[in-house]
């Protein structure tokens, strides 16, 4: 028995939707709004997902386009090298796919044991999270933290340094 396939046959390609040309892919989406590659040997594959190798130390280079399995399509070496159009795409994509506030301020925690509450600013405006535990506090390197929240959500303080004093003495008794 034959497993199914996202990949359809070159005959089958032009059932997909109008699509954005690249060096050896295209990409579009289908009416139900999920992204669509087509490669240079005309299979199709149907929700295809683009992920960033280095989302924080290098976000404009290295972008893979996977299938739904997880198998590598395309490898993006670098996202400005690619059309506008079809940068522009993967852009779109990608926003969807990461959600991670930067933390611009630490305005206050509900209390210096955990779990506790964080009231913060962020590039996407205030907000609160709960921290479960210290242990969710990760050092990426010597100025920058991933903060993940009891839902998972992952917050990033980009440089430790550029935050105001009374943001660093709240954060300082975390680390």
């Amino acid at each position: 028995m034959s497993e199914p396939s996202n990949a359809r046959e070159p005959s089958q390609a032009a059932a997909a939707p109008a699509v954005l040309a690249a060096p050896g892919f295209a990409l579009g989406r289908d009416p139900f709004g999920r992204l669509v590659a087509r490669l240079a040997d005309g299979t199709v594959h149907v929700g295809a997902v683009a992920v960033r190798a280095f989302p924080i130390s290098a976000p404009v280079e290295g972008v893979s386009l996977v299938d739904v399995d997880g198998h590598e399509l395309v490898w993006i070496p670098r996202l400005a090298d690619l059309p506008e159009a079809t940068r522009a795409l993967l852009d779109e994509e990608l926003a969807r796919r990461e959600f991670m506030p930067e933390i611009r301020g630490i305005r206050a925690v509900s209390g210096f044991v955990t779990p506790c509450t964080w009231e913060v600013i962020t590039d996407r405006g205030p907000t609160r999270f709960v921290l479960p535990g210290e242990e969710a506090i990760r050092r990426l390197s010597r100025s920058t933290l991933l903060i993940a929240d009891t839902h998972g959500i992952h917050y990033l303080v980009r440089d430790i340094a550029a935050l105001d004093r009374p943001s660093r003495k709240l954060l300082d008794r975390f680390l």
